[in-house]
């Protein structure tokens, strides 16, 4: 069993690297740190603070995480993060990614995230790309593993007609504007 996430939420924390100054909340179960006063957690919590990007995330979970390139589950909701930044694709291992609440405007940045091999659960909703006719449509087809978006399940149907329409994209449809 893994240990319980390591939780920097509400900290008002206005930058990835400010997290390293905090220290992480105890829940139910607490964290226990190993000999390094590193924790064993493969979950991470950043959500409700104030980060408008994610300079220094790498560092930020090595300074945190036993095994940061492990990590499987990141809350960065409800910050003010206006991109989805390519350090995200540093994290093979990342099956649930929350960014719901930011400020993401640009939706062609989603495709990026298709080369993490397992994600299979994100929320974007309350982000600018959520405003795009296009948008449920443009993330199911960037992530070939999506089982949830939105906390919504990804159904067989729904792929199929995802499919469907990326083709027609490909041949003169625009998928690629953002809100105006």
């Amino acid at each position: 069993m893994y240990s319980p996430p390591v939780d920097l939420s509400f900290k008002d924390i206005s930058s990835v690297t400010g997290a390293l100054a905090e220290v992480p909340r105890s829940g139910l179960r607490p964290l226990k740190p190993n000999s390094k006063g590193k924790y064993s957690s493969h979950s991470f919590r950043l959500s409700n603070n104030n980060i408008p990007d994610l300079v220094g995330l790498q560092f930020m979970l090595g300074h945190f995480l036993a095994q940061p390139l492990k990590l499987g589950w990141l809350d960065l909701s409800f910050n003010k993060i206006t991109c989805i930044e390519p350090v995200l694709c540093e994290l093979r291992e990342l099956r649930v990614l929350y960014l719901h609440g930011n400020a993401i405007w640009n939706l062609p940045e989603v495709d990026r995230l298709g080369e993490l091999p397992y994600l299979h659960s994100i929320t974007l909703h309350g982000n600018a790309i959520d405003e795009n006719k296009n948008y449920r449509n443009r993330v199911i087809s960037a992530l070939p593993h999506l089982k949830k978006l939105d906390y919504s399940s990804v159904t067989c149907d729904e792929r199929r007609m995802v499919n469907i329409w990326h083709q027609g994209s490909k041949h003169g449809g625009n998928t690629e504007q953002s809100p105006q």
